[in-house]
């Protein structure tokens, strides 16, 4: 230990927090989760990122890697092992103005990119939470507000600058690492440390945004019609549905139908939105031009001893009515959890199943159920929710990794199909046979 330590003083330019430090508590934290990691290594650069991967292989510890630290399962911090923060690799640097390639690093935030990419006029399709981290998000997928115009966030993906378990700096594009590059884009962080991305971005302008409301009485109604619509809408409009509001009455608060239409002109936008305004009983309608960056929202940081337990599923086509049938059952009967659905199609469907390592292509809806509360409540709310899921079951498949609060054998097998794993399986095997990169929805190299 004590020479590997020797040689991280030696090679690493960037901070080293240890336990009694005067930083150490908010060093130790990601957003979701406490935890109490031996090290904190903060690289400046590509070499200290190199460094931190061979001091944490030297000793042996667990290995976190942190981009905007929002991982519900807590995989940006550890006990007793090593945390690698990649927050100060934040640049961002338009590479190429006629192509719209940006260059981001690993540790960035999604807010940190929308607010550098709009005074030229330019974006990302990304999630919709500022401080999310845009490693985290784009290698589990990128699900947001322009997801069926511009596919998600990993579909804008041309190239990553790679650090792997042996120390190397690879780059990964369609051209170089191909086999590197598929499974990075779905694969999650099993195959290495992300010190740089690059996109291609689009012209944008401001959008049209917000929400219109309707009665929890006529929420069956509203959400089958809403899915049905969105089988034609506009892809310059996409959508989430929110029932069960805590803030708003729970399982008696109003149907929330959340757009963004992607475009300003207001005739557009008004012919894209008013047949969901025509569902039901409009009871408030916000929708605005804003500008992109700003409907991004900042997220939630839970107050102490408050838990977020999330599971989501996707629905295909005809599982569609049965799934919104059930949710709307769960969501006006008492001690809801919250449900939000999201619209999806479009540009993520014209993608081949097995083009990325993202395999759920051909799904309408995404759907994700959350319980909020401290332990007690959750543990005494979980027979509840196993009830809903087993309900559930013969509707739904596969999962999301964003938006999973458990990391099972099970939520990987649903996160990746047999043949993804099997193919990721053998990229683990040649970038990290010792399974150094482990904290997260782990593929396990292949034997």
């Amino acid at each position: 230990m004590s020479s590997a330590f020797e040689n991280l003083r030696r090679d690493f330019g960037g901070d080293i927090i240890e336990p009694g430090a005067a930083e150490y508590e908010a060093a130790s934290r990601s957003v979701l989760a406490f935890g109490t990691p031996t090290y904190v290594l903060r690289p400046t650069s590509v070499a200290d990122v190199r460094a931190a991967v061979a001091f944490t292989a030297d000793i042996g510890l667990p290995l976190s890697v942190r981009g905007g630290g929002h991982a519900f399962q807590g995989f940006s911090t550890n006990d007793g092992g090593v945390v690698i923060d990649l927050g100060q690799l934040a640049d961002i640097l338009i590479v190429d103005k006629d192509r719209h390639l940006v260059r981001i690093g690993g540790g960035a935030t999604w807010g940190q990119v929308t607010a550098a990419l709009a005074p030229h006029g330019l974006a990302i399709s990304s999630g919709d939470t500022r401080s999310v981290g845009v490693g985290g998000l784009t290698l589990s997928g990128g699900i947001g507000w322009k997801v069926r115009k511009y596919g998600l966030a990993l579909d804008n993906l041309v190239a990553a600058e790679v650090v792997t378990a042996d120390g190397d700096v690879v780059r990964a594009s369609a051209d170089e690492n191909p086999e590197l590059f598929w499974a990075l884009r779905g694969g999650g962080g099993n195959f290495g440390i992300v010190t740089a991305f690059e996109f291609v971005a689009h012209p944008t302008t401001d959008v049209f945004f917000g929400k219109v409301r309707f009665p929890a009485a006529e929420a069956s109604t509203v959400l089958q019609g809403w899915a049905e619509y969105f089988r034609t809408a506009p892809e310059e409009l996409t959508s989430i549905a929110a029932l069960a509001n805590p803030f708003a009455g729970g399982h008696e608060a109003p149907v929330e139908i959340h757009v963004a239409f992607d475009g300003d002109d207001a005739v557009l936008a008004a012919q894209a939105i008013d047949p969901i305004r025509r569902l039901g009983t409009v009871i408030d309608d916000d929708i605005a031009l804003k500008p992109y960056a700003d409907i991004l929202v900042d997220g939630m940081i839970p107050p102490p001893g408050i838990k977020l337990v999330t599971r989501n599923a996707f629905a295909d086509k005809e599982s569609v009515p049965d799934v919104l049938r059930i949710l709307t059952e769960i969501a006006t009967s008492e001690r809801s959890p919250v449900i939000a659905i999201r619209s999806i199609g479009g540009a993520v469907s014209r993608v081949a199943d097995d083009a990325t390592a993202y395999a759920h292509r051909q799904a309408e809806l995404m759907f994700a159920i959350t319980a909020i509360g401290p332990e007690p409540v959750i543990a005494a709310g979980r027979p509840g929710l196993e009830a809903i899921w087993t309900r559930l079951a013969p509707h739904v498949n596969g999962a999301y990794a964003n938006f999973l609060s458990t990391a099972t054998d099970e939520d990987v097998a649903a996160i990746y199909p047999a043949e993804t794993y099997q193919r990721l399986a053998a990229v683990k095997r040649q970038y990290d046979p010792g399974n150094l990169f482990a904290l997260n929805h782990n593929v396990r190299p292949a034997a």
